[in-house]
């Protein structure tokens, strides 16, 4: 794993941006870890590095120390920011009610390759990810190095949505830090949520990177360009994914929170009040990273899932990844007990949670009743992905979804509608039907016999007896046999009673 880089080249435009004084106490200090310089009227001037702060001289700052500064840079933006052209440095000013400049904050932009490692691989899949973190932890940063491996490791078109040149660096041309990467600026913060769309729609990319979305047009933006299959890589303000969820404005991003009344059996099955939280729909973000510092972060693998989670006054099963001093990434996951219903098929979902594909079934009345019900089970877009398939009836014989089934290998449930009572009863029945089984080597065993019976009785046109099982376990069998299209027929009585699998005449 390649380590982490960091390039000063053009720290010396940002000190020579200074007064002569303060140029001189800068250049007799090491600077690799500078931060900022901050200059406020009547104060002494301070550096501030990772660790400590030091003061520049005893001189406190003059009205002409300030003007001088703000001489050499570019024009401050609606949000009063400016840079130096062709650099990442950061100048935000401080105003008085007329409007005059009366403190500054320069911050040190650079330029770091390695900062991604932690999560590259997450990066990589194309999911949509959102990075959250206290200011000053390494967000921007990360996402200049994002942009530069997607487009130039990874050919990829990607355009990044510059609110106050952040990322890219002050000027008309964008800082080499975001490689081959387009940048769309924006002339005011207000306008941000106008210019992603605008990108999505003029200039086709494949991804998207966005800084620090905070308002609910941005918000609904980032849905958008999800919806529209764009990767999306942003910022939002917030320390932990719990700050999203408590944020009124920011919670769309991770799936939103509603306010839910249960009936009276409801709430005594759940063991809760009748009145809960749950989660509105599916999120924005497929992975959430929460930015520790910048050798640690958390990842969040199944946003829907550790939303779910929190709701339920639970903490969230992270995958907590850190740097070591030589340079290795180490990887811990906790995982946080959850009542799961017993399952007699292999789910390979993270953590056992069983992945439903609907198919011509709205998946929002899935989530729905899969929240209602706090199975351990979420949908997916991709059937390859599934674990099962649930679908229509009336659309048993299209050809699509035969296909499906044939190239996936994966079983087909049906409801008779498109409603939330009748998925709520196909789920109830399934979860709780596995919740019978208490020996699964049995059912593995029965369904074995039964998907071996079903090609014998395909190839040799013959009628199959199966060995006697359990009412739970024949049922499972007879399902497997529907599936495929046949006729089973239950013969003999307890304990011998037993499935025979009939050709189709």
């Amino acid at each position: 794993m390649a380590a982490t880089s960091i390039h000063n080249d053009d720290l010396f435009l940002l000190i020579a941006a200074l007064p002569a004084p303060l140029q001189g106490r800068l250049q007799a200090l090491p600077c690799d870890d500078l931060v900022e310089v901050v200059m406020d009227l009547g104060r002494v001037p301070e550096a501030r590095f990772m660790e400590k702060a030091l003061m520049l001289g005893e001189q406190p700052v003059t009205r002409e120390d300030l003007d001088h500064v703000v001489a050499q840079l570019g024009e401050f933006s609606a949000d009063n920011r400016a840079g130096i052209e062709r650099t990442l440095h950061r100048i935000s000013a401080i105003r008085n009610r007329n409007g005059q400049v009366v403190g500054l904050t320069l911050r040190v932009g650079r330029a770091v390759t390695g900062t991604i490692n932690l999560i590259r691989d997450v990066i990589e899949t194309g999911v949509n990810v959102l990075l959250v973190g206290r200011p000053g932890v390494g967000k921007t940063t990360k996402l200049r190095e994002i942009a530069r491996v997607l487009s130039d490791e990874f050919d990829r078109r990607v355009m990044v949505i510059d609110t106050s040149n952040e990322i890219a660096g002050d000027g008309d041309i964008p800082h080499p830090a975001i490689g081959s990467a387009r940048r769309m600026q924006v002339a005011r913060p207000d306008c941000q949520h106008a210019v992603m769309i605008e990108a999505v729609e003029n200039h086709m990319p494949q991804a998207i990177i966005v800084d620090e979305i905070g308002t609910a047009p941005e918000a609904a933006a980032a849905r958008t360009i999800a919806e529209r299959g764009v990767q999306l890589i942003a910022t939002a303000h917030g320390n932990t994914l719990e700050n999203l969820v408590m944020n009124p404005t920011l919670s769309d991003l991770v799936g939103g929170v509603q306010t839910v009344t249960l009936g009276d059996d409801e709430a005594r099955f759940r063991g809760t009040q009748k009145t809960i939280s749950e989660r509105k729909a599916p999120p924005t973000f497929d992975v959430v990273v929460e930015i520790v510092d910048r050798d640690e972060v958390i990842v969040h693998r199944d946003t829907a899932a550790a939303v779910d989670q929190l709701l339920r006054g639970q903490t969230p099963a992270g995958e907590r990844r850190s740097r070591s001093g030589q340079g290795e990434i180490e990887m811990e996951r906790k995982a946080v007990p959850m009542a799961r219903a017993p399952r007699a098929f292999e789910p390979g979902g993270a953590e056992g949670t069983v992945r439903i594909y609907p198919y011509a079934i709205s998946r929002d009345q899935v989530e729905r009743v899969l929240r209602d019900l706090r199975l351990d089970a979420r949908t997916v877009s991709r059937p390859t992905a599934a674990d099962m398939i649930l679908a229509l009836r009336s659309r048993a014989y299209d050809r699509q979804l035969q296909r499906l089934q044939n190239a996936t290998g994966r079983p087909v449930h049906y409801v008779k509608k498109n409603t939330t009572a009748q998925i709520r009863h196909l789920l109830r029945e399934v979860f709780s039907l596995y919740g019978e089984l208490e020996d699964e080597e049995e059912v593995r065993d029965a369904l074995r016999e039964a998907e071996e019976a079903v090609q014998r009785v395909l190839e040799e046109g013959v009628v199959v007896e199966l060995a006697p099982r359990r009412p739970a376990v024949r049922k499972l069998q007879h399902k497997l046999v529907v599936r495929h299209r046949m006729v089973a027929q239950s013969l003999g009585s307890e304990p011998q009673r037993h499935l025979a699998i009939y050709p189709d005449e």
